[in-house]
């Protein structure tokens, strides 16, 4: 056992994987594999769907803030219509967030291709 893998730790590793339901804890959004960070994701913006997506706590944070500038449904609204609404708002929001990190990408490797042809 490593200096830093004490019983305790081991412990909570395996508690947190448990908690989140796998092993190999991955974030959707931009693959950190960090089990300290993973939370579950509700894209709907509602607990009672039974989905969840695995984010990083950075990437939760921000999708979560992008959910609260959702339109709100009415009473009395055809309720299943809304939450697929929803759905599919918290999907473009997680895409948001990896396009942006692919545009982001695609930019660096242009200019490491145009440093490495004025060497």
């Amino acid at each position: 056992m490593s200096e830093r893998q004490t019983p305790d730790r081991e412990q909570r590793e395996h508690s947190r994987k448990h908690k989140i339901g796998t092993n190999t804890p991955r974030c959707a959004a931009c693959g950190l594999d960090d089990w300290r960070v993973i939370e579950e994701h509700h894209p709907d913006t509602r607990k009672r769907d039974t989905l969840v997506v695995l984010l990083c706590a950075n990437d939760h944070r921000i999708v979560t803030d992008y959910q609260k500038d959702h339109p709100r449904e009415r009473a009395g609204c055809d309720e299943r219509l809304a939450r697929i609404g929803k759905f599919l708002l918290g999907l473009a929001d997680m895409l948001r967030i990896i396009l942006d990190r692919l545009y982001e990408h695609g930019k660096e490797l242009i200019d490491q291709a145009n440093r490495a042809s004025s060497r």
